[in-house]
């Protein structure tokens, strides 16, 4: 008898059986393609499942999500854009099964908590800075989910010098200022020549006075809000994961900053801001412990 984690995201979907310490050590990938995720998603568990008994799924998808009715509508996956019974072809796939499904940033959070950064935490806050910016919130061992599982959307959060609209259909969110791409679009409209955000954090290192700006403009953005929802949910602790969040101290150095400058009160006056530990894998670590009835 086995259980299963399943990460969904726009890029790539990954699987695997979990261990017993709650981890994932050999997860099968595959690409996101553009049309028959669902098959994709089913052929990938029958995949790791093998000859195996399910006894539970774990399931972690890019949001948003509806934990209640078991659906996903994320916006990177076009042809769930509009909603998909996860949770249903799950359970087509292993009938009977229990299943358990979060956002992608609540998992992330959950898989730092218990593996990662946030071992020995009794509450945290996780960002996942990269192409978006997502989140989740752990509070005494638990994800806070809120009314529909999509607590913890921090890259939705309004920061200061936000005019931007933002995918969600809003204005000024912080991942209008400080993903990647975001920083990226800042940097070129006022000359820079490059056109990743490892371009970026490379020029920044460099001294370019442009890339310095954009990750001093992004990790500013971050720290804010940070530091708001730090005294929003009473945390004293934020893991900071995401490809984007690999851009060093042009970016982690405004970022402590604002932080610091922002997180007054008593209760977050020892806020510590702190690198993810389980890097990409977070995700699915996440999934892994909802497999096993944590979180």
């Amino acid at each position: 008898m086995v259980a299963l984690a399943l990460d969904i995201g726009g890029t790539k979907i990954a699987a695997g059986t979990v261990d017993a310490d709650g981890t994932v050590p050999h997860p099968a990938t595959t690409p996101t393609p553009a049309t028959a995720v669902a098959a994709a998603c089913a052929a990938l568990l029958r995949e790791v499942a093998g000859n195996a008994k399910v006894t539970s799924v774990g399931i972690a998808c890019a949001g948003p999500v509806d934990t209640v009715a078991g659906t996903v509508s994320p916006i990177n996956i076009e042809e769930w854009a509009g909603g998909f019974g996860l949770v249903g072809l799950v359970q087509e796939v292993f009938p009977g099964v229990r299943t358990r499904l979060a956002m992608d940033g609540a998992a992330a959070a959950l898989g730092e908590y218990h593996h990662g950064a946030g071992r020995g935490a009794p509450d945290l806050l996780s960002l996942v800075v990269s192409t978006g910016i997502g989140g989740g919130v752990v509070l005494g061992g638990r994800i806070a989910t809120g009314r529909t599982g999509n607590a913890g959307h921090i890259g939705h959060l309004v920061v200061p010098g936000g005019t931007e609209p933002c995918t969600c259909g809003g204005v000024g969110c912080l991942e209008t200022v400080a993903s990647g791409p975001s920083s990226v679009r800042w940097a070129r409209s006022r000359g820079w020549r490059g056109s990743t955000g490892v371009e970026l954090a490379r020029a920044a290192a460099d001294g370019d006075a442009i890339a310095v700006a954009s990750l001093d403009r992004a990790g500013t953005a971050l720290g804010q809000a940070i530091a708001s929802a730090a005294a929003l949910l009473d945390v004293d602790l934020a893991v900071i994961g995401g490809g984007f969040a690999q851009a060093g101290p042009p970016l982690w150095e405004p970022m402590h900053r604002a932080a610091a400058r922002h997180a007054r009160l008593s209760f977050v006056a020892d806020l510590r801001v702190v690198p993810a530990e389980l890097g990409a894998s977070g995700t699915l670590v996440g999934a892994a412990v909802l497999a096993a009835g944590e979180g």
